[in-house]
């Protein structure tokens, strides 16, 4: 039996993530789209890794308790890479809630109760929930704590509180970085560690996408703006994920790394400030 390694969402970032620590593991590979999940089986068996793959919706509870079983069979799990997740130029306000804030929470509870002692996880955010308003104490609370099943039932996550799909995935990102501090907790019982990395632009299908759409001057112009002057590529997520996966990292639980080139510090304090400092 090997340690294994679960991966969910066969993108460039969960790809370069686990070429940089699945070798030796048994890598189990979900995705909605399971020929997108073959291509990357295939391009990583390729390169000399164990990769098995399983059609699975992050949205759902049973295909991700499906997933881990299917995990369990080959050994302890040890990794939790979750790279899967909707823009807001591909999905609806439902959809980005069901996926990016539902479905990583119950990914973050159902891994964290199997999880070996050893253990670490990451998933990946966005540098999204680092640009909204604040929310009060309370409702940072309610996104860490409130019990999965009655996430969406929050006042804040209903559609008259959601002014559209940016909105949406910018709080889904906040509740992805608060569920990480408040699982941690729960699997340190376990003697496992989870983190999230919350990347600025990176050149992924994905992205394009975004660049494609509707939004696309907006993100042109904010990697043109930002300190670095260029999107981040999947490699350099994998080099923070490698920190937080490895020893090197191993005082570090709880925490949300942001690595957006700069733009953050650019839009409060920058030339990507909106006007009138909102």
């Amino acid at each position: 039996m090997k340690e294994v390694m679960i991966v969910v969402g066969a993108g460039q970032i969960s790809m370069a993530i686990a070429r940089r620590m699945g070798a030796g593991k048994k890598i189990i590979l979900g995705d909605k789209n399971i020929e997108n999940a073959k291509n990357i089986q295939k391009t990583m068996g390729d390169a000399g890794f164990d990769v098995e793959v399983i059609e699975m919706d992050l949205s759902s509870r049973q295909d991700i308790l499906k997933m881990i079983d299917m995990a369990k069979n080959y050994g302890p799990i040890k990794m939790l890479v979750n790279g899967a997740g909707v823009s807001p130029s591909q999905a609806p306000i439902e959809a980005i809630l069901k996926v990016d804030l539902y479905g990583t929470a119950v990914l973050l509870e159902e891994v964290g109760k199997v999880i070996t002692e050893g253990g670490i996880g990451v998933t990946i955010s966005s540098q999204s929930g680092w640009r909204m308003e604040q929310l009060t104490a309370l409702e940072d609370e309610q996104l860490a704590c409130t019990p999965t099943e009655e996430l969406l039932d929050l006042e804040i996550l209903q559609s008259e509180n959601i002014q559209d799909t940016l909105h949406a995935y910018q709080l889904a990102k906040r509740c992805n970085e608060k569920r990480v501090m408040a699982e941690s907790v729960k699997w340190g019982q376990r003697g496992a560690r989870i983190n999230a990395i919350a990347p600025g632009i990176i050149v992924t299908p994905l992205a394009i996408d975004e660049f494609n759409g509707p939004r696309g001057d907006f993100y042109k112009n904010m990697f043109a703006k930002c300190p670095a002057s260029r999107p981040g590529t999947a490699d350099e997520v994998a080099n923070v994920a490698e920190l937080l996966m490895s020893d090197k990292g191993a005082f570090i639980t709880g925490s949300t790394f942001l690595m957006d080139g700069g733009a953050t510090s650019s839009y409060y304090y920058g030339p990507l400030k909106p006007e009138g400092g909102k």
